[in-house]
């Protein structure tokens, strides 16, 4: 037996929440109708905790996410509710009701609308830019087949995993920019602050300054005088990156070259074919046709180079060919993957093994990401300990130099 914790709306329309045991969600989303309550959401509680206090914070951050986590509770929401047997305007028109984002709430509304005229889901996801490609043609396949509220369980699913694969990038790129922002700032206010006034103390002391001295002292001058310059400086700098980023020449050679780099290219490959495969996975998993699919995943392929690799697949594909030959013979792709693709082609299990590899390389890249994160942490804390130490150590033999000259 496993706790779950679940949100339900009662008759008079009373939204409840509450804690309760049972096997699975169905078991619990079939009590809670017996009880003549509409499931909304039903998660799984860990192990030995109550949960109260990770519901409010779970309650209070979720307000402040919005965008595509607020759609994705929404999807999940939805799912829930229809496989409860409850009916689609009904269902919309609670999760218009519970809605805490105001932009989601209007969305609801319009979809909620456009249903009860007579329009389909996947007509009315469509009108609104916030559900994609792949969204909307995994709606109009459950539709088409009969199988809606699976169809958006498995979006629910495909949405949350997307989130994990990105947050175990960001989560580990995020130490080593807080510690390139704290120790650049320091070494900032060491050149600024601190050492203007160490080269007040040295100049009324007189004397010829070691070399190391005076260079720092001149840098400290000059960060001192001059910071204003430091901050058009970088402002230019990242302005000229952002424009150089919009041109699509020079996105295809940074990409070419990321790919090339030892562990960024090795990184790189791994998330874009986790992702990759993740997406046409769900998309095959729900009904949709190879080609459509392969077409609808070639944009959440954020790498140039692999996408124009993924589009010789697609024309072979359409010529009659295997799409794993294709990738195989000319691809940055892994290897492993593509043949792994090639035997869920040949035996006909391509959308099993699809998630089978985006699994496989989901972990791939969490211990890419490892290996990277051990290379550059000590080498961010080194370089810039050096450089701060270098600057302290330089101070210090400028005050025994000036010491020895008085004595």
């Amino acid at each position: 037996m496993a706790h779950f914790r679940y949100r339900a709306v009662a008759a008079d329309g009373k939204l409840t929440r509450g804690e309760i045991e049972h096997d699975s969600v169905e078991r619990v989303a079939a009590q809670l109708a017996r009880q003549g309550l509409t499931p909304v959401s039903i998660e799984p509680l860990a192990a030995g905790g109550s949960g109260r206090d990770g519901d409010l914070l779970a309650r209070l951050f979720s307000r402040r996410r919005g965008g595509q986590n607020a759609i994705g509770e929404f999807t999940r929401e939805l799912a829930i509710m229809l496989s409860s047997s409850v009916p689609l305007d009904r269902s919309l028109a609670v999760l218009e009701g519970l809605a805490t984002d105001a932009r989601l709430k209007e969305i609801i509304g319009a979809i909620s609308k456009k249903v009860r005229t007579g329009g389909t889901l996947a007509d009315a996801f469509r009108e609104h830019p916030e559900f994609s490609d792949f969204f909307v043609n995994m709606i109009r396949a459950g539709e088409s087949s009969g199988s809606l509220e699976v169809t958006l369980t498995r979006l629910a699913e495909h949405m949350e995993r997307t989130k994990a694969l990105k947050s175990t990038v960001s989560s580990a790129l995020m130490y080593p920019a807080i510690l390139l922002f704290v120790a650049s700032g320091s070494l900032i206010i060491l050149l600024g602050f601190v050492v203007p006034k160490f080269a007040d103390m040295f100049d009324e002391m007189g004397g010829t300054l070691p070399l190391p001295t005076r260079v720092v002292m001149a840098a400290g001058g000059w960060v001192g005088s001059y910071w204003w310059l430091l901050v058009l400086l970088f402002g230019g700098a990242v302005a000229l990156v952002m424009n150089l980023l919009a041109r699509p020449e020079f996105r295809e050679r940074l990409d070419r070259r990321l790919l090339s780099i030892p562990l960024t290219g090795d990184l790189v490959r791994k998330v874009e074919t986790a992702r990759l495969a993740h997406t046409l996975g769900t998309l095959l998993q729900g009904g949709v046709v190879l080609v459509n699919a392969l077409s609808i995943a070639l944009a959440t392929v954020g790498n140039r180079t692999l996408r124009a690799d993924l589009e010789q697949g697609v024309a072979s594909l359409k010529e009659g060919k295997l799409l794993s030959n294709a990738l195989i013979e000319n691809s940055h792709f892994p290897p492993l993957a593509m043949h792994m693709i090639q035997v869920g082609e040949e035996t006909g299990q391509l959308e099993p093994i699809l998630l089978k590899v985006a699994a496989i390389y989901d972990e791939e890249v969490s211990g890419a990401v490892k290996r990277l994160l051990a290379l550059l942490e000590p080498a961010l804390i080194l370089g810039l300990g050096v450089l701060i130490a270098g600057i302290i150590v330089s101070i210090m033999v400028g005050i025994m130099s000036v010491n020895e000259l008085v004595y």
